[in-house]
């Protein structure tokens, strides 16, 4: 994700003036930087006593973007390779004012920071003695900071505002395995259409509502989070809904973002690549309702459908947060309940029941015209997120007053009929006759959430296309053909993300446990396009056709080489071969 703030650092500041212009403002970050530089004032090296005062334009977490006078800060890579790690503070020090690291610098020129697989060839001369002979040799300070991540989001946005203070957007965050572009994009929407100006940030764009430009990360580094806040404040954004990965939450790149709501949609299998197991996912996902890492939390919109919800209530409630809660099942007591939902190729009708624990159950009708169940959660969730905030033309709303809450749901749901929904997700490719949908399904439970939403809409058969990433969590692989198979009438195969796997390696793990009944379901072409031509020429006017897994994605990576491919396009082109638009 490449971003620069509207108007670029250009006057040299230190760390102290940085502490003495937060104080007020950010008693935190004053207080972490103090502690900072305190301890390295206890360091043997004179030259580290000396950083308080270096003027310096930038910080940099890059350092090939390094120009004279930034600060590099050093961060621990996800993959342990300590030749890299060396090489970039090497390579920093030449340009850099000073460096802010993460890892212990003297550690780093020593044997004992090289992990047993990097394969370094090391000799004498790697001794801590001798490693703090190079340290002191280079052209730069390197400060020691093991905690950096705890408030360098916070020490960016002060040094981004101290040339040109700016009022940065309110901050809705979404989190989850499914839904955040959907939500994010909706919440957006409504507060855009009762009266703010608003942005998004996250897997389909980055940028204010109609100006998005594509996004290589859900969610992007400190440093470009911090950067991209900063520019939407410059551009009058008043709201921010942006996706909280759990990349993100884990390695707290949002860190200093002022997240006033959070929302929770679902966990299910996903990124187990990364995460050891689904209790260190689930524990990534709830740190976006903790305090101690979002102090401006204020409300919590949390699914309580989900197996996983109770991780998060429990660590909003332990945060003194405002519980809302929403649910598809009208048995259940939440704070928002589709009571009842009408669904049609149009759209869906929703009776909305809301209930604030104060004895009163209200009852609105809504009609939405987004396609499928699990979108008529994403919108609860939106609403939700949009009332807490107070979003409405007079950004007055006392969210602690049942009737000004109940005023304020009516002004949010009015606008309901006029969204739109996210691009690829459970978009529709105009046709003559049939119905052809590009969602960006890649998991069992998101799959699964489509074809179950999308059989109630079917009059004819449901046919779905999808394949799995290359490089990423075989396991999912069996997982997603099931979840294909259990969904679909029909089910097609092919090729997803291939990365550097064979593709049909990838297919055949896909197969394994299939039998001989869901084999004679299941057509297998690993060519994506001629897959989808394929399910042009044989649906039937009445069946849908569903093309998952990749949705806002304009490109298919084979072999580290990104292709132009864009689902929605090759759909569109097969179904005027097709004669059917």
């Amino acid at each position: 994700m490449t971003m620069s703030p509207s108007s670029p650092s250009s006057v040299t500041v230190t760390l102290q003036q940085l502490i003495e212009a937060s104080g007020s403002n950010n008693r935190s970050l004053q207080q972490a930087l103090t502690a900072m530089l305190k301890a390295s004032m206890h360091s043997s090296s004179n030259q580290m006593a000396s950083v308080v005062n270096i003027p310096f334009q930038q910080f940099r977490l890059d350092s090939r973007q390094l120009a004279s006078n930034d600060v590099f800060v050093l961060l621990k890579s996800q993959i342990a390779n300590c030749q890299k790690s060396r090489d970039y503070l090497y390579q920093a020090a030449n340009n850099a004012a000073f460096i802010l690291s993460e890892i212990d610098p003297i550690a780093l020129l020593t044997k004992a920071n090289v992990p047993p697989h990097a394969n370094i060839t090391l000799t004498t001369e790697h001794s801590q003695s001798s490693a703090k002979q190079q340290l002191a040799s280079l052209s730069c300070p390197v400060l020691y900071v093991p905690n950096i991540r705890d408030f360098l989001g916070s020490l960016i946005q002060a040094r981004l505002q101290y040339q040109q203070p700016v009022k940065l957007p309110a901050v809705i965050a979404v989190t989850g395995t499914n839904g955040k572009t959907t939500i994010s994009q909706l919440v957006a929407q409504l507060t855009q259409l009762t009266g703010m100006s608003s942005a998004v940030m996250g897997t389909a764009g980055n940028g204010k509502l109609g100006a998005l430009v594509q996004a290589s990360h859900t969610t992007g580094d400190a440093l470009a989070v911090q950067q991209f806040l900063y520019q939407m404040g410059s551009e009058s954004a008043e709201l921010l809904a942006l996706e909280a990965s759990s990349h993100g939450l884990d390695q707290q790149r949002l860190q200093g973002m002022p997240v006033s709501v959070a929302i929770y949609t679902n966990l299910s299998r996903d990124h187990l690549d990364y995460h050891a197991d689904m209790a260190e996912y689930a524990a990534a996902k709830a740190k976006l309702f903790d305090k101690a890492h979002f102090p401006e939390l204020t409300h919590a919109i949390i699914n309580i459908d989900d197996e996983y919800a109770q991780i998060m209530l429990d660590t909003a409630h332990a945060s003194n947060l405002i519980v809302w809660t929403y649910s598809l099942e009208p048995s259940k007591t939440a704070t928002f309940v589709a009571a009842d939902i009408k669904p049609s190729l149009q759209g869906v009708e929703i009776s909305l029941r809301t209930d604030f624990d104060d004895g009163k159950v209200n009852s609105l009708d809504i009609v939405s015209p987004l396609l499928g169940r699990f979108n008529v959660a994403n919108l609860l969730a939106a609403v939700a997120a949009s009332v807490a905030l107070g979003a409405n033309t007079d950004n007055d709303i006392d969210v602690d007053n049942d009737n000004d809450i109940n005023d304020n749901i009516e002004r949010i749901t009015a606008v309901v009929p006029q969204l739109q929904g996210a691009i690829g997700r459970m978009q529709r490719v105009p046709s003559n006759d049939g119905c052809f949908i590009v969602d960006y399904a890649h998991t069992p439970d998101a799959l699964c959430q489509v074809l179950t939403s999308l059989k109630t809409h079917c009059k004819g058969q449901l046919w779905a296309v999808f394949g799995c990433g290359g490089d990423r969590d075989t396991g999912k692989r069996p997982l997603m053909a099931q979840a294909g198979l259990v969904g679909a009438d029909k089910v097609i195969l092919t090729a997803d993300n291939p990365r550097t796997e064979d593709p049909n390696a990838i297919l055949q793990d896909m197969q394994a446990g299939m039998s001989t009944e869901q084999y004679q379901r299941t057509h297998i072409e690993p060519a994506r396009q001629t897959a989808i031509e394929y399910a042009v020429n044989q649906a039937a006017a009445d069946d849908i056709v569903v093309i998952a897994g990749k949705g806002h994605e304009t490109y298919q990576e084979i072999n580290n080489v990104r292709y132009d491919f864009d689902d929605s396009v090759i759909l569109h082109n097969a179904l005027a071969q097709a004669g059917r638009i």
